[in-house]
């Protein structure tokens, strides 16, 4: 497939032209971006393609994805991912580190392309992060919340399961590795209501939304308090307040549901792909 066709079919699909992304202030991949890159943050990255022949899907270009791609000797494919940057946490400081100068080169002499949507992927949609995840989880949705950036990206619905321990052990079953549960309230599921944000939920706002909607069950991925961003003590203190149980299962983890879940476009539009799995960051919680 032609790549500037593929990358039209993207931006028309999520909407590029009518939303908003983050700054990405530190991202900095040289004269390697592209420039629209450069000036929306979103879209095509990295223009190392004419043709697209094969698709990988993957949350973060981290340099476990990267290696597995370059190591295929795949040429001519593309790079869709969630976020622009390496999701690193363990250094406390600025959670994100762009891709390593040699990677990218080596990605441009195998004509691997990238193509990147943060806030267009984490808008509710058909392929977006919280409603993979919820439809991943088995929760019913009722009704969307959270305002990000202009767009909604929390979904509040009804479980089957009474407690916080029964429905963090699905999610525990469902992710594959340990959660962090902040217990901060009751132990029973208030109205069998529960909240989603997937990714990074841990904001002040979210929490007084909750507590004004006497939601009492809030899960996401990272729940980390960080001395150096206040919001991240602000969140806790908020939802202790309110009696809200906060389930985090990890930055990856949350956000992985909908790079799975986009392979059904690429393959409406005749393209093979493939999610590559990742490794959960457990520095997410604490």
């Amino acid at each position: 497939m032609k790549a500037a066709k593929l990358y039209e079919s993207l931006d028309k699909e999520f909407e590029l032209h009518r939303l908003q992304e983050d700054e990405w202030s530190l991202l900095d991949l040289g004269d390697y971006m592209t420039e629209s890159f450069s000036q929306s943050r979103m879209g095509l990255v990295l223009d190392n393609a004419n043709e697209i022949r094969r698709v990988y899907t993957a949350v973060f270009p981290s340099e476990r994805v990267l290696d597995k791609i370059l190591s295929s000797g795949d040429r001519e494919v593309l790079l869709f991912t969630h976020h622009p940057m390496i999701w690193d946490h363990s250094t406390g400081n600025f959670p994100f580190k762009n891709i390593p100068r040699d990677y990218l080169e080596r990605l441009r002499e195998q004509a691997i392309a990238h193509y990147c949507i943060h806030v267009p992927l984490d808008r509710n949609g058909p392929y977006s992060t919280t409603a993979s995840f919820v439809k991943a989880v088995g929760i019913e949705t009722e009704r969307e919340f959270f305002d990000y950036h202009g767009v909604k990206v929390g979904i509040i619905g009804r479980t089957e399961y009474k407690t916080v321990s029964e429905i963090a052990g699905k999610i525990e079953n469902l992710v594959g590795h340990r959660l962090k549960v902040w217990n901060y309230g009751a132990p029973e599921i208030t109205n069998q209501k529960v909240a989603l944000v997937a990714g990074g939920g841990n904001y002040p706002e979210i929490a007084e939304e909750l507590g004004e909607a006497g939601v009492k069950t809030y899960i996401t991925g990272v729940t980390m308090k960080s001395q150096s961003y206040e919001p991240s003590l602000r969140f806790h203190q908020i939802c202790q307040e309110h009696k809200i149980n906060v389930i985090a299962a990890t930055h990856y983890s949350t956000e992985k549901f909908a790079c799975i879940a986009v392979q059904r476009l690429f393959e409406y539009l005749g393209l093979p792909s493939e999610f590559i799995e990742d490794e959960p960051s457990f520095y997410d919680y604490e």
